[in-house]
């Protein structure tokens, strides 16, 4: 099982799980929450099938990979993913992210530029900025994370029981919420590799008005493709028009 260690916690080593497969030009998957990088299935046949090296990863506290209880923020996420494309000394890389995962690839790209990277795609994508405030009133009522943290409380032993189910450690799943405030919006403009955005008009958990409808323009070189009536996580439940979508991307 091909793990990396990219930092630690007191004595203990936290390591990333990864699965690297196929050859020819690089792949590097990112999943969303609360899900791992199993949630590629669809996709990552699609990649081999098509000669491409498909490597997906599990973030930190959730899948295979450590369970700890820091380094939950995008820098550190960012940091966890360079890690990975150093170990494996990946050139010619295209990032693709879906939900949380977009925001690795923004961050990575505003943080570690494109020197690994030729082009991204962000699928069901949470920037530029989810929460509403007084300079951002496109973005998600505040109230709704409010809720979100009562129930994370309240509600401990189901997210305990649904953690276990999916493989995630209830610290992880806790914690991940609070990202979901991440401001993107000075990361986007330093995107500077091609990217393709893959979004639901249907989607309810990151609503395409407060989320994709406002990247064009943000980020210079953007290909949309919306899906019709596509909830969430596209990926799973349109993965033909998503797999068409993605392949043409690569291929151009």
């Amino acid at each position: 099982m091909p793990r990396i260690t990219v930092g630690t916690e007191n004595s203990a080593a936290i390591e990333i799980h990864y699965e690297d497969h196929g050859s020819g030009q690089p792949v590097v998957l990112i999943h969303g929450y609360p899900l791992n990088g199993a949630s590629w299935e669809k996709q990552e046949l699609a990649l081999l099938q098509a000669g491409y090296r498909a490597i997906s990863y599990d973030r930190r506290g959730f899948g295979k990979s450590s369970q700890p209880t820091i380094g939950y923020d995008y820098d550190t996420f960012a940091a966890d993913l360079n890690a990975l494309l150093d170990h494996l000394d990946l050139s010619d890389v295209v990032l693709v992210g879906f939900s949380m995962g977009t925001g690795e690839v923004t961050r990575y790209l505003s943080t570690y530029g494109s020197t690994r990277v030729v082009k991204a795609v962000l699928m069901g994508a949470i920037p530029p900025f989810l929460l509403k405030t007084g300079d951002n009133p496109e973005g998600v009522d505040g109230a709704v994370f409010d809720d979100l943290g009562g129930t994370r409380v309240s509600e401990q032993a189901w997210q305990n029981s649904f953690t276990v189910a999916i493989g995630a450690s209830a610290y992880a799943a806790w914690a991940c919420i609070d990202t979901w405030l991440t401001d993107f919006r000075d990361d986007l403009p330093k995107i500077d590799v091609p990217t393709l955005l893959i979004h639901g008009d249907a989607d309810r958990s990151l609503p395409y008005v407060a989320t994709a409808a406002r990247l064009p323009g943000l980020i210079k070189d953007l290909e949309v493709v919306t899906v019709e009536g596509g909830p969430h996580n596209i990926a799973w439940t349109h993965p033909d028009e998503v797999n068409s979508a993605l392949l043409g991307f690569l291929a151009t």
